[in-house]
């Protein structure tokens, strides 16, 4: 029986680096697409925003509509939705009146796919049966971090060769990776969650557990303590040693990532001989020591790889808060695993935003922000405590 569901494994983590591509093939784009469609920066950036909060309200609207329409419809139109909006990204900015209009479209089209594979891709591989769920879970998410660094790596690779100006024809041959898999999700079996004849638990059933808004927070500060780090890597490169661009993004984002992915295939691998708990405790500990190597080391160079050992720090942390939900609340259902995107999510907003808030108020001093920052690996690591004890309550 567990044969007939490594089809199933491997096409959600295929759906992972779908996500890494709608979500990073576009920003690198970004400058090519304020000269050759004369759009200003400032709505440039708009797209970033308008990307991950289409996502965030998918995460929260598809409580209501997964269980009704069946995992396999959602995750097929999630592949479809992905493969279509890159292929629009080609095609509409030169035929509507207004380029950017038309890039924001295909840009709401593909972030509605995102969404939903962020809500789907973690609960498919949960309901698959495996013998350590936790070790899948993080083999899981460590997918979206190669992902992301393929996308980076052979998009560069070929704009070197081929020329940013046929930027299109890249564009098709990534949407053909969520076309091929969305074949696949039509014809690989997919288990279900809750057993049959029993219920998941509903919303109002979720808010009235301690247990579950503990987790809640945990995902907050699992995407905060990722994204405070990782979404001004580049510009510490940049700033701190004097590097372009170009060499700022692979000494700072991309170091940030494979560290962050060689984590999750590490515990993927190897889990079973590891305690969750304990290997995400040591994580927040590593990752509060990173936060305080970024901030407080006078050298740049050592900022640098605290930067990077950041991202070794995070690896576990959102598919080990997954995980632990998983095992706490086995009744959750799609609901918390939608809930639980939605706070990684708002973490994933809010911890850049909080480290460039504190950083602008003092006048754009990125140490500063980043020690601010903190505080999101120092409540993980309360919520690990507590989600112990009150799991402990509970039972």
């Amino acid at each position: 029986m567990k044969n007939n569901y490594n089809k199933t494994i491997t096409a959600c983590f295929v759906g992972y680096i779908v996500q890494a591509i709608v979500n990073n093939f576009t920003p690198l784009l970004f400058l090519f697409f304020q000269n050759s469609y004369h759009i200003p920066l400032s709505q440039i950036t708009l797209l970033v925003t308008f990307n991950f909060g289409i996502q965030l309200l998918v995460d929260l609207l598809s409580v209501g509509f997964v269980d009704k329409i069946g995992y396999r419809a959602s995750m097929v139109a999630a592949h479809v939705l992905s493969a279509a909006g890159l292929i629009l990204l080609t095609i509409l900015p030169d035929i509507l009146p207004t380029p950017f209009a038309g890039i924001l479209i295909a840009v709401m089209v593909y972030a509605v796919g995102g969404g939903l594979l962020e809500v789907l891709v973690s609960p498919v591989v949960e309901a698959c049966p495996s013998d350590n769920k936790e070790k899948a879970m993080s083999m899981l998410h460590s997918f979206y971090c190669w992902g992301h660094a393929g996308v980076v790596l052979l998009s560069t690779l070929f704009f070197f060769v081929v020329g940013i100006e046929n930027w299109k024809i890249l564009a098709v041959i990534w949407a053909l990776i969520p076309a091929a898999n969305a074949f696949v999700f039509a014809r690989v079996p997919i288990a279900t969650l809750i057993e049959e004849g029993e219920s998941g638990l509903q919303l109002k059933d979720l808010f009235r557990l301690k247990l579950f808004w503990i987790l809640f927070i945990m995902m907050i500060c699992a995407g905060a303590s990722e994204q405070a780090v990782s979404q001004w890597a580049s510009t510490f490169a940049e700033k701190g040693l004097g590097i372009s661009k170009t060499a700022g993004d692979l000494a700072g984002p991309m170091a940030f990532a494979i560290l962050m992915g060689t984590s999750r295939l590490f515990y993927g691998k190897y889990g079973d001989r590891i305690q969750l708990d304990r290997f995400m405790v040591y994580s927040c500990c590593l990752c509060i020591l990173s936060y305080l190597g970024i901030s407080l080391l006078p050298i740049p160079q050592l900022s640098l790889i605290a930067c990077a050992l950041c991202g070794l720090s995070v690896g576990i942390m959102w598919p080990g808060t997954f995980s632990k939900a998983s095992a706490a609340l086995p009744k959750g259902g799609t609901a918390m695993f939608a809930l639980l995107a939605l706070g990684g999510d708002i973490g994933c907003s809010g911890g850049p935003t909080l480290v460039g808030m504190v950083s602008g108020a003092l006048g754009d001093n990125l140490k500063a922000g980043t020690l601010a920052g903190i505080i999101f690996p120092v409540l993980l690591l309360a919520g690990i405590m507590l989600c112990g004890k009150a799991r402990g309550k509970a039972s």
